[in-house]
């Protein structure tokens, strides 16, 4: 038995020996077996790290309270900054390669410096995320300089890395860059007027993710959905989104409605249009009908008061309703509306009411309704807009007028039947 184990071993060294002899002979392939076990080493490197490191702080994040550990996960700061362990263990493991180890270790500081500057990158990305959460967001938005700054980081990274793989001064590279500052400025002039324009509407607070604006010269109508660097998002009421370019939007006229909406009323600014032929002087007896009306008892009595003393005292002649003064059936009308409007729960009392008459012209006599709403979401001011009207335009016959309309078809056709 012993001398089978001998034998047995005896051999084993044998093939040892063999296989050494036979890589002492061969150093290229020992230098290849070699490299590739770094790369297997750092391979599984990167594994384990996942598994002992990124799972279990994946796992921590998740049951923590806080939501700012959850957006750096999120945008991938830890799972970017694990690349860095299998390039260290490359660069350490470059004299492996005698004859081109400068090379290979300026090649893997320079992957371990773009890897530094994406996750400096997702942090910077992060740090906007948890800026939108906060309650200033709405006051300032701070994407555009986020994005400024990701832009300068990645300029003077990628100025770093080149100059890491080149072996020259970093310094050398930016004095090459001053030197074309004219380039620059024209490669980069739009990036520049944007964050100009961005700084000019976060400072002035012009506009803000969330506001209703209209801007006619690119046909956008709606909520802004983004502020970035380059470009301002408008997601229109037909759901369409229009792009414009950040600094376009200081060049042209827009309307931002974020006014109407802290003001807590919005304007309703509508004309009802009278027959003229149908404005008449008030008699008695239709005097004695609206009298009848309960929102106008009140001033039809305080009116009646008032013309019958001027009229008394100036000795006027009022068996002719021509004389004197009197009321009319139109200015009566537009005190109705505004008795209504004064006692309507949804209209805004303190906000600016007006029931006025406008020039006339071929379409009639225009009464305009000038009054806000208390209630500026848009279906609700749609609704309650279009109650007050249909109201007024059922009570114009009350008041013997008529809403002036163009003539249609059944008006000829009625027009021809008299005719035969």
């Amino acid at each position: 038995m012993r001398g089978l184990l001998f034998n047995g071993w005896k051999e084993t060294k044998m093939t040892i020996d063999t296989i050494k002899d036979w890589l002492s002979d061969n150093p290229a392939v020992v230098q290849y077996l070699s490299i590739l076990g770094v790369i297997v080493l750092s391979y599984l490197a990167f594994i384990l790290t996942r598994k002992l490191v990124l799972r279990p702080l994946r796992a921590i994040i998740k049951r923590s309270s806080t939501q700012l550990d959850d957006i750096l996960l999120q945008e991938g700061v830890f799972r970017r900054l694990l690349y860095i362990v299998p390039a260290l263990i490359l660069y350490n493991f470059s004299y492996l390669v005698p004859q081109a180890e400068t090379f290979f270790q300026r090649l893997f500081t320079a992957v371990i410096a773009l890897i530094l500057l994406l996750s400096l990158g997702a942090f910077l990305s992060s740090v906007n995320e948890i800026y939108k959460s906060t309650a200033l967001a709405r006051r300032l938005d701070i994407k555009s300089y986020i994005q400024v700054t990701k832009l300068l980081v990645y300029i003077f990274g990628t100025i770093i890395i080149v100059s890491i793989l080149s072996g020259r001064s970093p310094w050398l590279m930016l004095s090459g860059i001053g030197a074309m500052t004219a380039v620059v400025l024209l490669i980069f002039r739009d990036t520049i007027l944007s964050f100009v324009a961005s700084i000019q509407i976060s400072s002035s607070d012009l506009v803000r993710v969330g506001d209703w604006i209209e801007v006619p010269a690119f046909g956008a109508d709606g909520d802004v959905i983004d502020i970035a660097l380059h470009t301002v998002q408008v997601q229109n009421w037909d759901k369409t989104i229009t792009v414009i370019p950040t600094h376009k939007l200081l060049d042209s006229s827009f309307k931002n409605w974020r006014g109407m909406s802290q003001s807590g009323g919005r304007r309703i600014k509508r004309a009802v249009y009278i027959d003229v032929s149908t404005i008449r002087l008030c008699d008695e007896e239709l005097l004695e009908r609206f009298e009848k009306f309960q929102l106008l008892t009140g001033y039809i009595s305080e009116k009646r008061d008032e013309i019958s003393k001027y009229n008394q005292e100036h000795q006027v002649d009022t068996s002719q309703l021509i004389n004197g003064r009197r009321l009319t059936n139109v200015g009566t009308f537009r005190s109705y509306i505004e008795a209504y409007l004064r006692s309507h729960p949804l209209i805004h009392q303190d906000m600016t009411l007006l029931v006025r008459q406008l020039q006339p012209g071929p379409s009639g006599l225009p009464i305009e309704i000038y009054a806000f709403t208390d209630d500026t979401r848009w279906a609700a001011y749609e609704a309650i807009q279009a109650d007050i009207f249909d109201h007024i335009l059922a009570v114009v016959p009350q008041f013997d007028l008529r809403v002036f309309q163009e003539p249609t078809g059944k008006d000829f056709e009625n027009l021809s039947y008299l005719k035969s």
